[in-house]
């Protein structure tokens, strides 16, 4: 029988942190296809994961409206718009990592996050002071889904992979985590999260 898992590893932009860039871009837009439009092509994932693997936004905001200078304007108030697209926390997930933390569980998170950001982020919920150790992207240069900073999290939180529950809402992180050995859990929910930690005995 294997030894029963003893730490969880969680992602925070969408599964303890309510983030959406359509909270602040969509006051700007008619339509819910011109927002969809922006959010999946102007202000894409793959464009600020690069400010997540430590660009400066500056600098990100600065290429991106040279290739989109039609929508200059609106890239420009990235850093303003920034604290309105981080609605809050996830009142289920929280939930829940109190009741891991109640049950003294080791509590770790792996985030893909700007270091220009986190500070604000981590001073503003308390929720975080939770965890024993984040991983921040930002502050090594190695976004999710790269086995790099999987290995760095395992090195550095002293997990043991086959011990550990890891929790990510994107499907590549998930299928990255376990692929370095940890019980990869895909987020939807928190109803599905609770029950998904129950059937490993963790809640």
């Amino acid at each position: 029988m294997p030894a029963p898992m003893d730490a969880v590893l969680f992602d925070l932009g969408r599964v303890l942190l309510d983030w959406d860039p359509r909270y602040y871009y969509g006051r700007f837009f008619s339509s819910d296809e011109a927002l969809e439009h922006f959010v999946q092509h102007v202000i894409a994932h793959d464009w600020y994961l690069e400010m997540d693997a430590g660009k400066p936004a500056d600098q990100a905001i600065a290429e991106r409206s040279r290739r989109f200078p039609e929508h200059a304007a609106l890239i420009a108030r990235w850093k303003e718009g920034w604290p309105v697209m981080l609605r809050g926390t996830i009142a289920g997930t929280v939930d829940i990592l109190d009741a891991l933390r109640r049950r003294g569980l080791r509590l770790y998170a792996l985030t893909n996050f700007s270091n220009e950001t986190w500070p604000l982020v981590k001073a503003r919920f308390e929720c975080l002071s939770w965890f024993e150790d984040v991983i921040v992207s930002g502050e090594h240069g190695i976004v999710k889904p790269d086995p790099r900073i999987f290995e760095l999290a395992i090195s550095r939180c002293r997990l043991d992979p086959a011990k550990t529950a890891f929790i990510d809402d994107v499907a590549a992180n998930v299928e990255a985590g376990r692929a370095c050995g940890l019980h990869a859990i895909h987020f939807t929910s928190s109803e599905k999260l609770r029950a998904d930690l129950k059937e490993l005995q963790l809640l």
